[in-house]
C-alpha cells in the first residue's frame, strides 16, 4: 500500500540545478521516487539552454553541462516523460505530494520547467518540506535540521551524494522515518 496521508501519495523530488534560481540557471537533473515498499524511480537529466552555472553549484552536483547539451533530454521532453510517470504510479483518486528536503529550492525549478514546458504542474501549488516537519515535530531550531544533522539519526551516518535520484531515494528514508517518530509519539 502507498505510503499515504490519507488521499495522497508522498513523492520524494531532488533536483540538481546550475544555479540558485530558475530563471537564470538550468534544471540539469531530477530524481523522484515514491515513498511507499515500493520505491518506483524516476530519473532524468535535462538539456540546459545555457552553459552557464555557478561554481558552489558545479562543486555540488559535478554535472558536466556541455555533456548534458549533448544527451540530455530536453526539457518538455523530461518533464513529460516526469509528468506521465507521476500519472503512472499515482493510484485514481489520489493527489501526488511533492516531498523534498529544502522543498523550496527544489520545488521551484520543477513547478517553474513544469509551467514553462507544458502549462502545468501534477504537484499543484505546493511542497511539503522534510526539513520544516523535522523541526516542528521536533522542536529543534531550524540551524538544527540540516542534512549533517539528520544523516547520523536517520541515514546510519550516509550523507547525501548529490545525485539526484540517490538522494530522494535519502530523502524519501528520512521521511519515513519522521512520519514513524511522529505517529509513535502520537498513536
Amino acid at each position: 500500500m502507498p505510503e499515504t496521508g490519507g488521499n495522497e501519495l508522498y513523492i520524494s523530488v531532488d533536483v540538481e540545478t546550475a544555479g540558485p534560481n530558475p530563471s537564470q540557471y538550468a534544471l540539469l537533473s531530477i530524481g523522484a521516487c515514491t515513498v511507499d515498499e515500493r520505491r518506483r524511480t524516476f530519473y532524468a537529466e535535462l538539456k540546459p539552454g545555457e552553459l552557464h552555472s555557478t561554481s558552489e553549484a558545479q562543486g555540488v552536483h559535478n554535472l558536466n553541462l556541455e555533456a548534458l547539451q549533448a544527451s540530455g533530454l530536453p526539457p518538455q521532453e523530461a518533464m513529460a516523460a516526469f509528468e506521465q510517470w507521476v500519472q503512472e504510479v499515482t493510484p485514481p483518486g489520489v493527489a501526488p505530494v511533492f516531498v523534498g528536503f529544502n522543498a523550496p529550492f527544489d520545488w521551484m525549478f520543477v513547478a517553474d520547467t513544469f509551467h514553462r514546458t507544458l502549462g502545468r504542474n501534477p504537484f499543484g501549488h505546493s511542497a511539503l518540506d522534510i526539513k520544516a516537519l523535522f523541526m516542528g515535530a521536533s522542536g529543534v531550531s531550524w540551524s538544527e535540521t540540516t542534512k549533517r544533522t539528520l544523516s547520523p539519526r536517520y541515514l546510519d551516518g550516509r550523507h547525501l551524494s548529490h545525485n539526484a535520484l540517490s538522494d530522494a531515494l535519502d530523502q524519501a528514508e528520512i521521511f519515513e522515518k519522521i512520519l514513524a517518530e511522529i505517529r509513535s509519539a502520537h498513536p
